[in-house]
This record gives C-alpha cells, sequence and structure tokens, in this order.
C-alpha cells in the first residue's frame, strides 16, 4: 500500500516564501539576462541600453472590489503599479501590453470604461500601449500588466547594493493607501446593511486617492539625476515599508534599524488610524500599496538631498549580524518582520 504524498499548503509558505521556493533552482542561460528573479524587475542586456522587464497580476475579489473601485480608476492603477516597478530599478519605463480576462457580466461598456483609464495613466507617464490579450473568465476580472523600461547599465539600481553606514530614506508619505482602503470597507460594510446610507468619505479625500488612484514617482528619478547622486540600493513599497526593509536587507546582506519617529505619515492616515482605533505605525510598515521608493544612499550622497521635503531619513543600515530593528519612542529595539500583506491566505 504506497504511502499518501503530503502535501504543503500555500498559505503554510505565503506569497514571499512560495516565490523562493519556486524560483530556487532556476538558472540563468543566456549572457543577456543581467537580472532575473529577486528584483523590482528583470535586466536584459541588448546593445547599448538595457531592457528592463516587469509583469503584474490583479484579481478581482483577492487584489480590487469592484464594489467600491470605479473601472476606470482600476485601469489607471493597473498601470502605475507596474510602472512603479520600473522606477525602482532607476529606469524609464516606454512600453506596456495589457492582458484581461472577463467574465460575461462585463458589457462593452465596461471594458471601454476599464480601458479609458490604462489611457490615461499612459498619457500621463508618456507610454505606449503596444499589445496584450483578451480571454473569457468564469469568475470575474484579472487583469495582467507587462512593462518594458530602459536605462544604461550604469544607472541601474538593485536592492543588492546597500552598505553599513548608508542612510534608509523614503519618498513621500507612507500608510495613506492601507487606511483609505480601510474607509472603503467601511463603508461597503455598511452599505451592505442599508443600502439607503449614504457613504461617510468627507474629509479623506487624499487617502481615497492614495487608494483608488495612486501616482508613481518618475520624480524621484529625475531628483536623483539633477543633484547627481544614485542610490546604492532601491525598492518600491508596494507591499509594506517591513517587507521592503527586508527585501533589502536580505539582497544587501546588510541590517538596519528604522527610527519609528521618523517613518512620514500625512495627518488624514493618522486621523483615520485613531477613529479605526489602529496604530497608524502598523498602516505605513505592513499595509502596502503606497508605491513610495525606498532607498539608501551613502552618507556624502545624504547631504545633498536632506533638504529637500520630498525626503525623509528613516533610519540607516548597520551590519548584518545586528538584524533589523524598529527603534521605538522609548529606545527599545523590536524585529521587524516581513508582514506586508499577503495575497495566499
Amino acid at each position: 500500500m504506497s504511502k499518501e504524498k503530503e502535501h504543503t499548503r500555500i498559505s503554510e509558505l505565503g506569497e514571499f516564501g512560495l516565490i523562493d521556493r519556486l524560483t530556487k533552482n532556476i538558472q540563468l542561460k543566456n549572457e543577456s539576462t543581467l537580472k532575473g528573479v529577486g528584483d523590482d524587475a528583470a535586466v536584459l542586456n541588448y546593445g547599448d541600453k538595457c531592457v528592463v522587464f516587469s509583469t503584474d497580476l490583479l484579481t478581482e475579489g483577492i487584489h480590487f472590489n469592484l464594489m467600491y473601485v470605479p473601472l476606470k480608476h482600476l485601469g489607471y492603477k493597473s498601470v502605475v503599479v507596474n510602472l512603479s516597478d520600473i522606477f525602482a530599478m532607476n529606469a524609464q519605463p516606454r512600453q506596456i501590453t495589457v492582458n484581461i480576462a472577463l467574465s460575461n457580466k462585463f458589457s462593452v461598456e465596461a471594458v471601454e470604461e476599464l480601458y479609458s483609464g490604462i489611457h490615461l495613466a499612459c498619457e500621463k507617464y508618456g507610454i505606449d500601449l503596444v499589445g496584450g490579450d483578451t480571454t473569457s473568465s468564469l469568475t470575474g476580472l484579472t487583469i495582467s500588466v507587462s512593462v518594458l523600461g530602459e536605462a544604461a547599465k550604469d544607472d541601474l539600481v538593485y536592492r543588492s547594493g546597500a552598505k553599513e553606514g548608508d542612510i534608509l530614506c523614503v519618498s513621500g508619505d507612507l500608510g495613506g493607501a492601507y487606511m483609505g482602503l480601510q474607509l472603503l470597507e467601511r463603508e461597503n460594510e455598511v452599505f451592505k446593511v442599508n443600502d439607503n446610507m449614504q457613504p461617510q468619505l468627507e474629509g479623506y479625500d487624499y487617502i481615497l486617492e492614495r487608494q483608488l488612484k495612486p501616482e508613481t514617482r518618475p520624480d524621484v528619478i529625475a531628483a536623483f539625476k539633477k543633484i547627481g547622486i544614485k542610490p546604492t540600493s532601491m525598492i518600491d513599497i508596494s507591499d509594506g515599508l517591513s517587507s521592503e526593509i527586508m527585501h533589502l536587507c536580505n539582497g544587501s546582506k546588510v541590517g538596519c534599524r528604522l527610527d519609528e519617529s521618523k517613518v512620514p505619515m500625512d495627518n488624514q492616515t493618522k486621523k483615520m488610524a485613531e477613529e479605526l482605533n489602529i496604530n497608524p505605525l502598523v498602516s505605513a510598515l505592513n499595509g502596502g500599496e503606497d508605491y513610495e521608493l525606498l532607498f539608501t544612499v551613502s552618507p556624502e550622497d545624504y547631504e545633498k538631498l536632506k533638504n529637500d521635503p520630498d525626503f525623509t531619513a528613516i533610519g540607516e543600515m548597520v551590519n548584518e549580524s545586528a538584524g533589523a530593528h524598529l527603534i521605538a519612542a522609548g529606545g527599545s529595539e523590536i524585529p521587524l518582520q516581513a508582514q506586508g500583506w499577503n495575497h495566499q491566505k
């Protein structure tokens, strides 16, 4: 009698664990592949400039809820989240392809509304839509966007370049997208009970836009070039600050000391967190979808950007043996964990 083969549930590994398991034995065979899995985008060398490639998948019921996400906003966001990966490599996006799977609940006009958001994002960021595919679905809507970018080889920034003593910085503010999602979820639950109730969204325009219509940061890449610096490592914040810091630490073989008091958050983020009895720091550490850029620079280069109000120094990279810790207000050290949103629940 044969012994039944044991099966591991995906939830036991989580998203990052599953990716590690599926990719750990990949061996690159082509000289043109400079960077495969393990960063924000793959890097391919085909001449004077490198091609930078990334792809992302958004699935109804997992990544978005059409009860409160307008199709035009969804189309726009599906492009932006991919462009962010290219900017995180210190590269420029140029072309996208869009693949969609649709159930029969969607009309032609609904699909046109989705694509109006895609076209709007292409227009704003100067991107060409060059192809894609459409198929049917039994479970709603799935969108897959792939993006091609370019950069000179020497301009590329990876997750693996941070060094002990580098300053950890972030653009913009964090946690807003997560709190915007909590607000939308709250009002959606109220609507389920009483569809005559009007949603209470006044005064929260900023965090709602951070969730429904996020923007990415080409201006940060332009600022680096203008002041003449190149980050030693960089990543975009899609899965929460704690997860992204751990990616940089693991990629660069360093540790980190993150100063709790320095993490930038907007007043609407803090106000919404207080209203929902949530520690606002949790939204920044674990919320994700902010699409800001997290990067490290040498102390010398930090002097060139420290007066820019759009950048905040939030910590320092230390020896790998020290690990990655959050330095709380009272001085206590709390180990950082990659607790970003887990799609594989």
